[in-house]
């Protein structure tokens, strides 16, 4: 789950396929109670590996039989090659597990490990702390995501042409992606979700019309279908398939306005994804406005905390105390409140996530951010090279954000309002290490403590009253009474 450039697959099949198995290749019986009769292979590209061994750092599996060794660790690249290229091609012919299976539920990170990543071997930084979450989304609803990418990190990796980390499935589907501006990233995915829309009611318009033609039975189960599954989704597929067959052979206009829009009679996931400097700073204004509208759009932040992209530039999300361009002596304010000011309307889902501190709260929030019938946004904290860290320990420095309270994971969701409970739920336990622990891990911190000593003592100081400060006004959010 944490590999940045999903150089890591795994696969549960049939053991027939490893008659043809190259000899090299690695398998073992599957651990799942519903796949008890087949087999299961972790796979590596060693060839797109960038080594940055996030992998190994987070492996939480020691190697029994020999001390000081995980379940994965690293080796040189050169003497496996050749081998690994051969397992791997083999790998890629393993047919995925279907979407729309019932066999299991993809909602947990054994689970969602089993979906093909459709975002994946982009130029990202290695070790990179965006890429996971991006892949993440690709797993979950690639096949049939539509993304407005903001300028930034996200739009270079996620656009490097001529070639593109975004890719489709067996079946040739694959996200719809378009990069857009810092400033209207946020009005441009807003536009995808109104187009759909306006195709959609259209769709089921003429659908009405020529229902006689196509047929009163497959015209009512498209109208009605349900696809809050992906059961539910791929057999609406099978459907909008049937159906334009039947229109090919329909001499009517209307048949072939129908068409062209069916698809969009399938359901789509449409995702705005940028950084900080586009969601907390230059994009602000559009995002607001999308929280506000209540259509139904999701939102993924990678939050760096500073805009990484272009030089490493102070944002609103900048951290107090934090060195970056416009911030030489330290940033004097606390980081903006974006999630709290997205609850503010009450109607939006919203989340923090930080992957290195819990990854299964990561899935859950993603998941409930996409089925929530109206705006969401998803706030991810994102380790970056910019931070002067260690990137292989960018994922201890995601849960120390946490455990320091200067980062908190959290869901809000308002559909628990109509129930008489609180939509807040903390998923974290507020800060139980100093904030020093934390942020003096890192250069952009550190760089004031040697130029300035006075300085980045008073900023801590005041930063660490501000963390305590704010975890007791969210403690108090979360336990308010709520009112039906």
């Amino acid at each position: 789950m944490v590999c940045p450039h999903a150089c890591i697959r795994s696969k549960v099949y049939d053991g027939a396929l490893l008659e043809t198995a190259p000899e090299a290749f690695k398998s073992t019986t599957a651990k799942w109670r519903e796949f008890a009769d087949k087999k299961f292979t972790i796979q590596v590209s060693t060839e797109d590996c960038t080594g940055c061994t996030l992998c190994v750092e987070t492996c939480p599996a020691k190697n029994k039989s020999a001390v000081g060794l995980k379940a994965i660790n690293m080796a040189e690249q050169r003497p496996l090659r050749e081998q690994e290229r051969t397992n791997w091609e083999f790998f890629l012919g393993i047919p995925d597990l279907p979407r729309d299976t019932e066999a299991i539920r993809f909602n947990s990170v054994k689970n969602v490990q089993l979906l093909r990543p459709l975002f994946e071997f982009s130029g990202a930084c290695a070790g990179c702390g965006e890429t996971p979450y991006v892949k993440l989304l690709s797993q979950l609803y690639g096949d049939r995501a539509l993304i407005g990418n903001a300028t930034g990190c996200s739009s270079i990796y996620g656009g490097n042409l001529p070639t593109t980390p975004w890719a489709v499935d067996a079946q040739g589907r694959g996200p719809a992606w378009a990069n857009s501006l810092f400033e209207d990233n946020a009005e441009f995915g807003l536009g995808f979700r109104l187009t759909l829309d306006s195709h959609n009611n259209y769709a089921k318009v003429v659908l009405g019309q020529l229902a006689a033609q196509i047929g009163d039975g497959l015209v009512d189960a498209i109208m009605t279908a349900d696809q809050s599954t992906e059961a539910g989704i791929c057999a609406q597929r099978t459907r909008v398939a049937d159906l334009k067959a039947k229109l090919a052979g329909i001499d009517d206009p209307r048949a072939r306005d129908l068409i062209v829009v069916a698809d969009t009679l399938v359901k789509k996931s449409v995702w705005m994804l940028g950084g900080d400097g586009w969601a907390y700073d230059i994009g602000y204004g559009g995002l607001d406005h999308v929280l506000s509208t209540g259509h139904d759009v999701n939102i993924l932040v990678l939050d760096t905390e500073v805009y990484s992209n272009t030089g490493g530039q102070a944002s609103k999300s900048t951290a107090m105390g934090a060195v970056a361009k416009f911030a030489a002596g330290g940033k004097p304010s606390n980081k903006k409140d974006l999630g709290r000011m997205a609850m503010a309307y009450g109607t939006a889902y919203v989340a923090q996530v930080s992957l290195g501190a819990s990854d299964a709260q990561t899935i859950k929030a993603f998941t409930e951010a996409e089925s929530y019938p109206g705006p969401s946004i998803i706030i991810a904290y994102s380790h970056c090279i910019a931070h002067g860290i260690d990137m292989a320990k960018g994922l201890q420095q995601q849960k120390a954000a946490v455990e320091s309270g200067a980062f908190l994971t959290y869901r809000y969701d308002p559909r628990l309002v109509p129930q008489g409970k609180n939509p807040l739920q903390l998923d974290c336990k507020g800060p139980i290490i100093p904030l020093q622990d934390f942020i003096y891990n890192e250069n952009r911190f550190r760089m004031l403590q040697a130029s300035n000593p006075a300085a980045a003592a008073e900023l801590l100081d005041q930063a660490q009253k501000g963390v305590k400060a704010h975890w007791k006004l969210y403690q108090q959010m979360a336990a308010a009474e709520v009112g039906v």
